[in-house]
């Protein structure tokens, strides 16, 4: 090999993420984000497992997607997810969701332009709840670090109930550099905290009908310094008595429906 040729470690790492997420697969298991997964025309569908009893219930789904199903018996269900993973008789190998770009997603995605942005929140229930409800109130994309973030699994579809089929789920390299580029775009970032001294009515009403981008961080720590830092304004949801913070998921409902709701109202009426 002449001097000059070798790639550099960089490349060689960056080469080696690709062909790895390439061949990336999901297990989705449980009659719900299975059916869901099967009508979606953008997901690619490997292999399907099914009991007698879970086809009866999914087989106009079945027919929909075209893939032929693999029947078994119950006490044979064997597929590589938890042993405990409440199934129901149906599995489906598929490939991770391709949303696009940010840019595409963030400024002509469809719904409200309104995204929630999650920092180290690795508990894929957590996720799926913020999922479903990101989908509730009409959000445009959740969005978490490619990197110590929940990634696209079964219990986390199982868990958002059919919305990781519809609801954008980003991942990035860099949430503090995604945010710098949402607000190049237009967007107003909040982050959320229970000690702030502005309430997110507050920092709405500061707002008013521009795009909002809410940073939400993991139970315990919290925002990490640098995702504070690049947040344009901090806040808190009020609470009553000594009960505490909320957990991320429900503190994300509350958020995502108070800032869904701005966009909604008329001062005049």
């Amino acid at each position: 090999m002449t001097s000059g040729t070798k790639k550099p470690t960089w490349v060689i790492d960056k080469e080696r993420t690709r062909r790895a997420e390439a061949k990336e697969t999901v297990w989705l298991f449980g009659l719900h984000a299975v059916r869901d997964a099967l009508v979606n025309p953008a997901r690619e569908k490997l292999r399907l497992v099914l009991t007698k009893n879970a086809y009866d219930k999914l087989e106009d789904a079945v027919t929909l997607s075209g893939i032929e199903p693999e029947i078994t018996d119950p006490r044979s269900f064997k597929v590589p997810i938890d042993e405990g993973s409440v199934h129901q008789g149906a599995a489906l190998e598929a490939k991770p969701l391709n949303w696009g770009s940010l840019e595409d997603v963030a400024i002509s995605g469809t719904g409200a332009p309104l995204v929630v942005l999650l920092d180290r929140v690795t508990d894929p229930h957590n996720v799926g709840a913020v999922l479903r409800s990101a989908e509730v109130f009409g959000a445009r994309a959740v969005i978490a670090p490619r990197h110590h973030s929940a990634p696209e699994t079964g219990a986390l579809a199982k868990t958002a109930s059919g919305a990781l089929e519809r609801q954008p789920y980003l991942r990035v390299t860099n949430l503090a550099d995604t945010m710098e580029e949402l607000r190049a775009m237009g967007y107003v970032l909040i982050g959320l905290d229970g000690e702030a001294e502005m309430t997110m009515d507050e920092a709405l009403a500061q707002v008013g009908k521009r795009a909002v981008g809410l940073v939400m961080g993991a139970e315990g720590p919290g925002l990490r310094e640098k995702t504070r830092e690049t947040c344009d304004m901090i806040a808190r949801i009020p609470f009553a008595g000594g009960f505490g913070s909320l957990n991320v998921s429900n503190a994300a409902a509350v958020s995502l429906y108070a800032a869904s709701q701005r966009l909604h109202h008329d001062p005049a009426t």
